[in-house]
């Protein structure tokens, strides 16, 4: 996939992109042969033979693009604390991959995640500002009544930023389904704790317009053209 030289330079960790630009236009980058003094200039990192001052740029890693079902247990961190931590990605460790996780779900909490070596869709994923909703359906030991709906909705301070749900509603005696689009760190379990519900399981079941489906506990699927491109 073509993109700007500058882009594929930052991408390839040759230096920020503003770097890259100088680089450009001091005519130390060279595509094909030919020296290039534009950082528009559209290039194929896959491709082309890109150089800067003589040394060949390191291919771009293929971006991929992964939907797992998360089982309670396992971390969302590249960072192990022990030796019997579960990390997610050790679910993916067979694959050629430098792989992260979109944001987090907590060690008990269950359900949609997505992996990808991509920093772009991630970013896209996570920040509020692209308006991303994410369905969360709570199982709780009490029976959900009409108040606490009330002071689930009313929301609650996470982070020290006052937080809404999008929407909450009662799907049987104690379960409940809550959706946000703020995305911080345990906020569905806080709005949970503000309404004094005890938390039995929590589970992700949407993101945008992916869902679970059938996916199974523990098991994972590429995504789609047409879910990428959605959040491109």
């Amino acid at each position: 996939m073509k993109k700007r030289l500058s882009k594929a330079l930052q991408a390839a960790g040759v230096a920020s992109r503003r770097a890259s630009e100088e680089l450009i236009f001091d005519g130390r980058c060279r595509v094909n042969g030919e020296v290039v003094l534009k950082h528009q200039t559209m290039v194929d990192p896959q491709r082309d033979r890109i150089l800067v001052d003589r040394k060949q740029i390191k291919k771009e890693e293929r971006k991929v693009y992964f939907l797992l079902n998360k089982p309670a247990g396992y971390l969302c961190s590249n960072t192990r604390i022990s030796k019997r931590t579960r990390l997610v990605i050790d679910i993916f460790a067979h694959m050629p991959y430098r792989l992260f996780t979109v944001g987090r779900l907590d060690r008990e909490t269950k359900g949609l995640l997505l992996i990808t070596n991509d920093g772009e869709i991630a970013n896209r994923v996570i920040h509020p500002s692209f308006n991303i909703s994410k369905e969360y359906v709570a199982k709780t030991e009490e029976e959900i009544t009409d108040e606490h709906l009330k002071i689930l909705s009313a929301g609650t301070l996470v982070e020290n930023s006052f937080v809404k749900p999008v929407s909450v509603s009662k799907v049987r005696r104690g379960t409940v389904k809550i959706v946000v689009k703020e995305g911080k760190k345990h906020e569905v379990r806080l709005l949970l704790q503000a309404a004094a519900l005890t938390v039995k399981e929590l589970c992700r079941v949407r993101i945008g317009p992916l869902t679970l489906s059938s996916l199974e506990e523990g098991d994972y699927r590429p995504l789609t053209e047409s879910e990428i491109d959605f959040f491109l």
